[in-house]
């Protein structure tokens, strides 16, 4: 299959699976105002779609996320067959994805080096 057709399916998928995160999905399991999907990998055969998941928050709310989401899958595969024109509808998988919470920790240990830096010079003239 074409890639670029592949990656056009894959950005739909994500527009519709932020869309039910946000708005379409009543579990409570799920944390709606802090859950972003990062980016979605639909198989060139279109039988699966592989959805990275970001949840700020402790490890409880991400696993409970990713619990919910899992629970909900047949209504958000139904919700992809309905807003896609395809054949067969990719079967979600999740995944979590700390690419978000690594990159913030890692910007507050630059800043926290780049603090340090500074106190030294003051204090070496």
């Amino acid at each position: 299959m074409n890639i670029k057709r592949t990656n056009r399916i894959s950005e739909e998928v994500r527009k519709i699976v932020s869309e039910l995160i946000l708005n379409g999905l009543k579990d409570p399991r799920i944390n709606n105002t802090m859950t972003t999907v990062t980016k979605v990998e639909v198989t060139r055969d279109l039988s699966y779609a592989k959805i990275y998941i970001s949840v700020l928050g402790n490890e409880e709310e991400k696993l409970d996320t990713i619990k919910g989401l899992n629970s909900a899958k047949g209504f958000i595969r139904k919700e992809i067959g309905n807003s896609i024109d395809l054949r067969y509808s990719p079967e979600p998988i999740f995944y979590l994805d700390e690419s978000i919470e690594e990159g913030i920790r890692m910007s507050k240990l630059i800043d926290e080096i780049n603090k340090n830096d500074a106190t030294k010079d003051i204090g070496n003239e």
